[in-house]
């Protein structure tokens, strides 16, 4: 069993690099909008490189992100999950009955209100549609990402994981239907099952025969390898924002103003669900190695379902789409700085 204590002795993953995490992220950004900007064509023949909107490389660095965190999954471990229920329950309240209508809220005030003057009015019922749709569609693979960078429990997170999913599948389109007043919403299955397929269960079966190797060596093997491969995982997390920021290289470039008012109000809900999950667990009292993975999976979204249902809806080139887009460039620097703050006020957290 993972005990507080020794989940406190370990170092943090992000190492070193979470001292200079300001930096790094500003080098990433400024690297891809440049790439985006002075190749545009190899750059978006990359990004098209897709299927069912799932990018392959970005998948491929994602597998290298993931396979640590599923590398410490102990299936044997995975029954104290049960004595979860506060932190399980917290994350299914903040993802399902909270997460998606405070997003609503935030695009009816911001996009509708206070930014209406400066946006186009033709788009601005789509933008709100993009940002609900983003708000409607948590997390999956990218939370093993930021649970490991916060030393979080393998086992919780793997079964907080699958069961969003499994939610996901049932109340996705009656939300999205719900808050955009459309009645015929179609979830996506393509994009939905072969992330599942590609993030979840392809990578887990071989994370998990790693592990079975591994630990036939002993446990002392299986820490070395981890140790070995986390510079591999941070290099592909940045790889990563580099690749996002030079697919949209253009469009930042073009519409700089329309895309940083867009992202204020998902910047303003991802905190806001944030403080709010982080909070309610310290509150009743969850083990910090599951608040933050719980924590994090509310404040991360499921961009490539997102994006699919923007497209589907209203149009490649549709406020909606643009929107959805604008969550995923904000997506990973925003949840690396979760992730410090989170890390940083371990004590505070611990100390209720």
């Amino acid at each position: 069993m993972h005990s507080s204590a020794e989940s406190t002795r370990q170092p943090s993953p992000m190492g070193r690099f979470e001292r200079y995490l300001t930096l790094w992220v500003a080098l990433c950004i400024a690297l891809g909008t440049l790439l985006g900007v002075l190749l545009p064509a190899p750059m978006q023949a990359l990004g098209s490189l897709s299927v069912a909107n799932v990018n392959l490389p970005v998948g491929l660095l994602i597998w290298v992100m993931i396979i640590p965190m599923l590398m410490k999954v102990d299936f044997a471990a995975l029954g104290e999950v049960r004595q979860q229920t506060r932190g399980i329950a917290i994350t299914l309240l903040v993802n399902w009955a909270v997460k998606p209508f405070s997003m609503a809220l935030f695009a009816w005030l911001f996009i509708r209100h206070l930014f209406a003057g400066w946006l186009p009015a033709e788009q601005l019922d789509h933008y709100v549609a993009g940002l609900i749709l983003l708000g409607a569609a948590p997390c999956t693979a990218m939370v093993f990402v930021w649970s490991n960078l916060c030393r979080g429990n393998p086992q919780f997170t793997l079964s907080q994981v699958a069961l969003n999913d499994a939610v996901m599948v049932v109340a996705f389109a009656p939300i999205v239907a719900l808050l955009l007043g459309v009645s015929d919403i179609v979830v996506p299955w393509d994009p939905l099952l072969l992330s599942v397929g590609l993030y979840i269960v392809l990578p887990l079966a071989v994370a998990q025969a790693a592990r079975y190797l591994l630990l036939r060596r002993g446990k002392a093997a299986l820490e070395q390898a981890l140790s070995a491969i986390a510079p591999l995982s941070m290099g592909a997390l940045l790889a990563t924002l580099v690749l996002l920021f030079s697919f949209q290289g253009e469009a930042l470039v073009q519409h700089p103003l329309v895309i940083a008012l867009l992202a204020i109000p998902i910047l303003l809900q991802t905190l806001f669900i944030a403080a709010l999950g982080y909070g309610l667990n310290r509150r009743f009292g969850v083990r910090h190695d599951v608040a933050a993975p719980s924590t994090l999976i509310g404040a991360s979204n499921f961009f490539e379902l997102a994006v699919a249902v923007a497209i589907a809806l209203y149009g490649f080139n549709s406020g909606a789409a643009l929107a959805t887009v604008v969550g995923v460039l904000i997506e990973v620097p925003l949840m690396l700085w979760l992730v410090g703050i989170i890390n940083r006020s371990r004590p505070w957290y611990e100390s209720r």
